[in-house]
């Protein structure tokens, strides 16, 4: 199993950009994901989860501005980002909790990360 980030980028302060993380390779299901993200020498920072059915959860930091979502049929999650501020600059992890065929437990899986750069 493999996940890929894409969507990261440069953005002025107040733009939007839209992340995603697709899921590749043989697997049963894809119960919760969720994005963290992490600035150099400082701590993976949780941003939002979805459940597999749709329940989201987010950081107070960027409630009302980011909006996670699925595609189960296609094992992609989105992370759409408006009102970007200068803080928001981070390397943007993605991860999926994965049960795998013939396995009962779940494994998390995380993306390389994407690179998000919001200017003034």
């Amino acid at each position: 199993v493999q996940l890929q980030a894409f969507g990261g980028g440069l953005v002025q302060a107040g733009g939007s950009l839209r992340l995603s993380c697709a899921a590749n390779g043989t697997f049963a299901r894809i119960n919760n994901m969720g994005w963290y993200r992490q600035a150099p020498g400082k701590q993976r920072d949780l941003v939002a989860t979805i459940t597999s059915d749709g329940t989201t959860d987010y950081a107070n930091s960027v409630k009302g501005r980011f909006t996670i979502s699925r595609d189960n049929a296609k094992n992609t999650m989105y992370l759409q980002m408006n009102g970007l501020k200068l803080e928001d600059t981070d390397v943007y992890y993605c991860y999926a909790k994965v049960v795998r065929v013939g396995l009962t437990y779940e494994y998390t899986y995380w993306g390389p990360g994407t690179l998000v750069t919001v200017s003034s």
